[in-house]
């Protein structure tokens, strides 16, 4: 069990895998959000296009602009 609160189900619609990094696009209902994970956690998870997943969102702030 994780500790983050917003957890969000979504689905793979990327892999792109670095040397040392890997960018993983997903989708939450029509919205696209891009994570960048180590290679070896991409490849540890197996993450495929299409796969469904969980995308775990824990950041110390929250910015708002106004323009």
């Amino acid at each position: 069990m994780l500790s983050a609160r917003n957890q969000l189900d979504a689905v793979v619609k990327s892999v792109r895998l670095g040397n040392v990094m890997a960018e993983v696009v997903m989708e939450i209902n029509g919205v696209e959000i891009v994570s960048a994970i180590t290679r070896g956690s991409a490849e540890a998870l197996g993450l495929q296009t299409g796969d469904r997943v969980k995308a775990v969102i824990k950041a110390t702030e929250v910015l708002v602009d106004k323009s």
